[in-house]
């Protein structure tokens, strides 16, 4: 029985000793944490034992109060040694008084800070959704870039007659297409260095470095006198809008809580929306005022700058700290966008989902190729599919189809823009609800029926205003079911998809292949394509419908 006692004994004071260096390292190193969890059990199971030996020492005291007194002389002496230590850890407990398992580890989680010393009411906190709030302002500063992203997409639509006339080119179908192309070209190259930049200086720098070229791109437009000034700013700032949507995506799913971070990823979608119609209220004097466009140019300077102003004052993205080794700084950032109780949790749930991941550690032959290939091709059809669906000739169109039926172009424009935001509006209601799969099925099956109706339309089976009510109820409808789900699914999707290790540069390719669908569709054909079969939908539109008014 001494024997036992004594190998009892002293593997209690080495686990003691264990448990206070395990405590200390626990708050750096998260992984530990499970460790110090099975070192507490072993624990409790040896405190239990040794309790038991305790009653046996104490009835043999009762029966041979010499032999007890033998054997309880060093057990006091360690008994008072133990107390001591718990002493100075702030009296936890007794450490041969008689208790369950559960009591002796709910101390030692007092100890450790990990809940046992809160309250009921501080545990159901705990185990709550973190408050949304906190984390919304971040995400809306971060929703800026996508405003820019939809405003220079639709700055030259409507002042793009004025700046041909004021640089000299008017009637020149190629330098007009140029000045078109040029962003996209520029967005292609930004896309294909965008997850390099977010996993090299971070999200929140990311942000930072797309405003100077979004600046400077817009400045030089504004000030252009010839057609290669304005070609080398709307390079610049399409390089920016090729970095910007990928750092956008997984900054805002990485920063959002769980619960509410498929409504926070619609964001983009509705700020792109709110920069393409204030692109129509600002264009508005371009015909009436001389080089108002101009103006047009220096209003996109101003987010810009907020943008870098304002992202200094948000929090850095805590997974990206975390793969950097700033476990620390991620913890404090956590605090910001989560709540001093949610932080444990989220860096538990961060180190788990992390694992094993390495810092830089993804060659691109792994995404091209490799194991990584088949998840970064669902992700390339993705977007591939979202842009040849054809959103972009609906929208650069769908003032041809509204001026067969007798609506002017500024309601069909106007028309258009507040579909496709009441429709960005509804799915980030119902993201978090139905999921991203309902909606994209759902999205998908309505510009399918909207295609329908555009089909019968444009046949002989139906004449009279019916034709004029099909074909603009077509565009709309298209419209409304894009702008609900394949509109902002798939970049949400994308950051949620992609394992943490290869997320920023498999976006990069992602998107790469998203702009090489906008350059490549209407620059080789696909856009003239689509752009003759809408007059001759038109003109067959209008025959019907006259044809009807004359039976």
């Amino acid at each position: 029985m001494e024997t036992i006692r004594d190998s009892l004994s002293e593997e209690l004071v080495k686990m003691t000793k264990e448990c206070k260096t395990l405590r200390s390292e626990a708050a750096l190193l998260p992984g530990i944490k499970a460790e110090l969890e099975a070192l507490r059990f072993r624990h409790s199971a040896a405190l239990e034992l040794m309790g038991e030996r305790d009653e046996e020492i104490s009835s043999s005291c009762h029966s041979s109060p010499h032999t007890g007194a033998f054997y309880l002389s060093p057990f006091r002496n360690m008994r008072g040694r133990q107390r001591e230590t718990n002493n100075n850890n702030n009296n936890i407990h007794t450490t041969y008084k008689r208790a369950s398992s559960r009591d002796r580890l709910n101390a030692y989680d007092r100890e450790d800070g990990l809940g046992g010393n809160l309250s009921q009411n501080d545990i159901t906190k705990g185990s709550a959704n973190p408050p949304w709030i906190r984390s919304l302002p971040h995400v809306i500063v971060a929703s800026i870039s996508s405003f820019l992203f939809g405003y220079h997409l639709g700055v030259v639509n409507d002042t793009l007659e004025s700046i041909s006339l004021d640089l000299g080119f008017h009637g020149n179908t190629m330098a007009e297409g140029l000045v078109v192309s040029s962003l996209l070209g520029g967005a292609f190259f930004g896309s294909t260095v965008s997850g390099w930049v977010a996993d090299g200086v971070g999200r929140r720098r990311g942000f930072q470095l797309c405003a100077i070229p979004l600046i400077i791109g817009a400045s030089l437009s504004a000030t252009a006198e010839g057609l290669g000034v304005m070609l080398i700013g709307r390079f610049l700032v399409g390089t920016a809008m090729g970095v910007s949507p990928p750092i956008a995506a997984l900054y805002i799913t990485e920063v959002s809580p769980a619960f509410v971070r498929g409504t926070y990823g619609s964001f983009p979608q509705i700020a792109t929306c709110l920069g393409l119609i204030s692109t129509f209220f600002i264009g508005i004097p371009a015909k009436d005022v001389a080089r108002w466009w101009r103006v047009c140019f220096w209003i996109s300077t101003v987010p810009a700058a907020l943008l870098a102003l304002l992202m200094e004052f948000c929090a850095e993205s805590p997974h990206w700290l975390f793969k950097r080794g700033r476990s620390a700084e991620a913890e404090a950032e956590f605090a910001k966008l989560l709540g001093g109780l949610h932080v444990k949790s989220a860096m538990a749930e961060l180190s788990k989902s992390d694992r094993g991941d390495e810092v830089d550690g993804v060659k691109l032959s792994e995404l091209l190729y490799g194991r990584h290939f088949k998840v970064v091709f669902v992700g390339s059809a993705l977007l591939g599919l979202q842009q040849l669906s054809g959103i972009n000739a609906v929208f650069y169109f769908s003032s041809t189809v509204f001026k067969s039926a007798g609506v002017p172009s500024d309601i069909a424009n106007m028309s258009v823009g507040v579909v496709n935001l009441s429709g960005s509006l509804v799915a980030m209601v119902l993201m978090d609800k139905l999921g991203r799969r309902g909606l994209l099925i759902g999205s998908f099956l309505g510009m399918a029926m909207s295609m329908g109706m555009q089909a019968v339309a444009g046949s002989t089976l139906i004449s009279g205003s019916s034709v004029v009510y099909l074909s603009v109820g077509g565009v709309l409808l298209f419209v409304l079911a894009f702008a609900m789900g394949v509109g902002p699914v798939p970049g949400l999707l994308l950051s949620e998809i992609f394992p943490s290790r290869i997320r920023a540069k498999a976006m990069a390719i992602c998107m790469a292949v998203h702009w090489v669908d906008m350059l490549f569709g209407y620059s080789c054909g696909i856009g003239p394509f689509v752009h003759e079969l809408a007059l001759c939908l038109m003109k067959l539109d209008t025959h019907c419908y006259h044809s009807g008014k004359n039976h």
